[in-house]
């Protein structure tokens, strides 16, 4: 599995939190704080922006680092990503990423 697809099985390496961390890009933190803020109706401002992937080391933003249930529960279960775990089918927690991301479900999968 690679390493840069997160538990959820999003792909970290097209997530433009991780592209604006490493690329330094304060332009497209500012427009990712700005559409998670509208996303998740909370504040997010283009500091917090700041993560190089999920599943590996380096910075992360906060959500990521300490808010994700899902992230939560597969490193509790010391699981590589939700596709180990039998349960991914019926899990609501990964159901919000992979009922409407078929690239997630497929990452998991395979």
């Amino acid at each position: 599995m690679k390493n840069f697809i997160a538990y959820c099985g999003l792909d970290c390496e097209k997530c433009e939190a991780r592209l604006a961390t490493i690329n330094n890009d304060n332009e497209l933190r500012k427009k990712v704080a700005e559409k998670w803020s509208k996303l998740n109706d909370v504040t997010i401002t283009q500091e917090m922006i700041n993560c190089e992937g999920c599943r590996i080391g380096g910075k992360k933003t906060v959500f990521c680092d300490k808010l994700c249930q899902i992230r939560q529960c597969a490193m509790n279960k010391k699981y590589e990503t939700c596709g180990d775990c039998v349960e991914m089918k019926t899990c609501k927690k990964v159901a919000m990423v992979i009922g409407n991301n078929a690239d997630a479900l497929k990452n998991l999968q395979g």
